[in-house]
């Protein structure tokens, strides 16, 4: 990355829109203390002090591009209950403009966390797959979207949003749209012509199988993005940081430093600033720098959370000062 680019970011961004699709929902936090264990059977009472709740999935992903001075659309679908209007108040309170597609068949996907002094004690899911009916229409307002944005990014967690995947990755290449896919599963050959993938370890490792040492990495990296036709794979490895595979280099960045690693969400906030990079017109190793400095934001932060644009551009600077 060049020196002056972090100045740039601001404007660079603020022109840049990007729409993302996928599977959003609502993260519930519970937090209290833990000073006894229960009479009934042999777990920790919690008593709960504060509650606290945010949107997951593709909604952080909307979010984190919203912190980030970026323009923003989600879409996804919801049920027509109570956590769905809580999910698009918090959604469009933090500046992204909704798309949500209503099934009022399901309920919509909630993950309650219940935890004492910062520890995760218990994970409580709620989901239910999506209609066909609201996945057409999902579809088809995604046909009637994509031409009115710069890039587009499918958040996959497998709740059944993007379940014609691949026609939407077609669709946004014939529009030349770069389309950039959080993948999820053991089956990558729905996201095969993808701008950009971005697996981290464990799940590019369920696709590939296991490696015993870097070149084997990398070949087996290198194997998976021709097969896709690829324009490049982006690796995250946690504290090995993250690699990009492009088909003439490969571009390694290392894990900044944190005093508390909490990965929740830093997936999100790769693809976000990837995406918002790429909608700006900067290259994959820029994007792939500045996705970087701001994962390194998040992982400091508890549970699912966003980088601002003035917390980017501190690290960012800190970033060239070590230089």
């Amino acid at each position: 990355m060049t020196a002056p680019l972090p100045d740039h970011l601001p404007r660079l961004f603020a022109s840049a829109r990007v729409l993302v699709v996928g599977d959003t929902m609502l993260d519930r936090y519970w937090f209290g203390g833990v000073e006894r264990i229960s009479p009934e059977a042999p777990v920790p009472v919690a008593k709960i002090e504060r509650m606290d709740q945010r949107a997951g999935g593709a909604g952080n992903v909307a979010r984190n591009i919203a912190s980030l001075g970026g323009q923003v659309g989600l879409l996804s679908i919801v049920g027509q209950d109570e956590a769905a209007r809580e999910l698009e108040n918090i959604i469009q309170s933090n500046g992204v403009q909704t798309f949500l597609q209503r099934d009022p068949d399901i309920a919509t996907t909630v993950k309650l966390r219940v935890l004492s002094r910062n520890q995760q004690l218990l994970r409580i899911d709620f989901e239910e797959t999506p209609g066909q009916h609201v996945l057409r229409q999902l579809n088809q307002q995604y046909r009637s979207l994509l031409p009115s944005y710069d890039a587009v990014i499918l958040s996959d967690y497998g709740k059944g949003c993007l379940h014609q995947v691949a026609d939407m990755i077609d669709f946004a290449r014939a529009h030349h749209k770069p389309v950039l896919v959080d993948p999820k599963g053991d089956d990558y050959e729905k996201y095969a012509g993808a701008h950009l993938i971005t697996p981290n370890r464990s799940e590019l490792r369920q696709v590939v199988g296991a490696w015993r040492n870097e070149a084997e990495l990398t070949e087996k990296a290198e194997a998976l993005r021709r097969h896709l036709q690829l324009s490049a794979l982006l690796l995250t490895r946690s504290e090995e940081g993250m690699s990009l595979y492009e088909p003439d280099h490969i571009s390694h960045q290392p894990t900044r430093a944190q005093e508390v690693f909490d990965v929740s969400g830093a997936g999100d906030t790769v693809i976000a600033t990837m995406g918002l990079a790429l909608a700006a017109k900067l290259n994959l190793r820029q994007a792939m720098h500045i996705a970087n400095a701001a994962a390194g934001v998040v992982v400091a932060k508890l549970g699912t959370a966003v980088c601002s644009q003035q917390e980017l551009q501190t690290a960012l600077q800190q970033d060239l000062a070590a230089q």
